[in-house]
């Protein structure tokens, strides 16, 4: 089965549960594959573990695509900033606005905090895609793209796109062609577009109606938020 998940913020514990709940088999004969739509770091409040979504991740291997989230780039690109200076200077940083640094250097080396930066920068794509039963999906933050180009990244990311014609376009639209799913917006600000809560309870996942968009961040990270799951050859969703 393939199955997408939205935004994680720092979420290990959700994480790790909606594995369980979807029994999902990263080897054998009928392995699964796993799409995560970015924001997999910062937030989380007092079950915080960016340290534990990281090493979760990397345990999946192969049978899991993370693609990249605006949150994810800042992060990366404060771990370099902050490396680059000097002993001295450091202590004069700008402290990271999330504690996600500061968790990190709890547990992990210089090294593996950098090397995490790495991995956001060269190993988390801006948009994944996958051909299914006939049936071309793509995979981004924010929203997707026909041509993915570098210029395309800010939209992608979600840097530029809140109360902007492109997006509210896309929300209508779609990519034409692809069936669309994304994060980065809460799902429960969703509701003046068209289109429909897949589940009752709220926050769910959001479909436009031209159903070729499934907006997948249900709040993880916040107390009062959840993290969502989407089987693409069932159209089940799962929540944790």
């Amino acid at each position: 089965m393939h199955y997408v998940v939205g935004d994680i913020h720092n979420d290990a514990g959700r994480l790790n549960r909606m594995l369980e709940r979807i029994g999902f088999k990263k080897n054998g004969e009928n392995a699964d594959h796993l799409y995560l739509l970015g924001d997999l770091f910062d937030r989380g409040g007092a079950a915080a573990d960016p340290v534990g979504v990281y090493f979760t991740v990397l345990g999946l291997d192969a049978s899991c695509t993370a693609v990249e989230g605006n949150h994810d780039r800042w992060l990366a690109a404060y771990i370099r900033s902050y490396y680059a200076l000097s002993e001295r200077k450091r202590k004069r940083q700008k402290p990271y606005p999330y504690e996600s640094f500061e968790l990190l250097r709890e547990r992990l080396t210089d090294v593996d905090i950098q090397e995490l930066a790495e991995w956001i920068l060269l190993h988390m794509p801006l948009q994944a895609g996958l051909t299914l039963n006939g049936q071309r999906y793509l995979f981004a933050h924010a929203m997707t793209s026909p041509s993915q180009t570098e210029e395309d990244g800010y939209y992608l990311l979600g840097d530029l796109m809140t109360g902007e014609e492109t997006y509210d376009d896309f929300l209508l639209k779609g990519t034409a062609g692809y069936i669309s799913f994304c994060g980065h917006q809460h799902t429960g600000g969703f509701a003046p577009y068209p289109g429909a809560y897949c589940d009752e309870e709220r926050p769910s996942v959001w479909r436009n109606a031209a159903e070729n968009v499934y907006m997948m961040d249900c709040g993880c990270g916040f107390a009062d938020g959840r993290l969502a799951c989407f089987c693409l050859e069932t159209g089940e969703r799962f929540y944790v």
